[in-house]
């Protein structure tokens, strides 16, 4: 996890209303995105530019219960194509038996 957000201490009050965009997202066969998930995308994504001395709790659970489902799953991708190279550090050799089943010699 980056830095922390300033909306992070709010997490508490509006978790229902994560957990229930989460479940409604599964629900509708977007897959299966955990209540952690929705807060990223809100907390790096909509709430990027957070205002903290004009904060009102409606706004939030608006920004929540607002959530695209192609938006979050944008965020997803984006995130996943940033984290690390598991592979790296494996050579061509190391790769091709880990996806062909082959045994290297050592």
């Amino acid at each position: 996890m980056k830095d922390r957000h300033p909306y992070e201490k709010y997490y508490k009050k509006l978790e229902p209303a994560v957990k229930s965009k989460a479940e409604e997202l599964a629900v509708f066969g977007y897959g299966s995105f955990e209540a952690r998930d929705v807060w990223e995308y809100l907390i790096w994504k909509v709430w990027k530019n957070p205002d903290p001395a004009h904060v009102r709790m409606y706004a939030l659970v608006s920004d929540v219960l607002t959530v695209k489902p192609g938006d979050l799953m944008s965020f997803k991708t984006v995130e996943a194509y940033r984290s690390p190279n598991w592979f790296a550090e494996l050579d061509e050799k190391e790769l091709d038996a880990l996806f062909n089943g082959e045994r290297t010699e050592e």
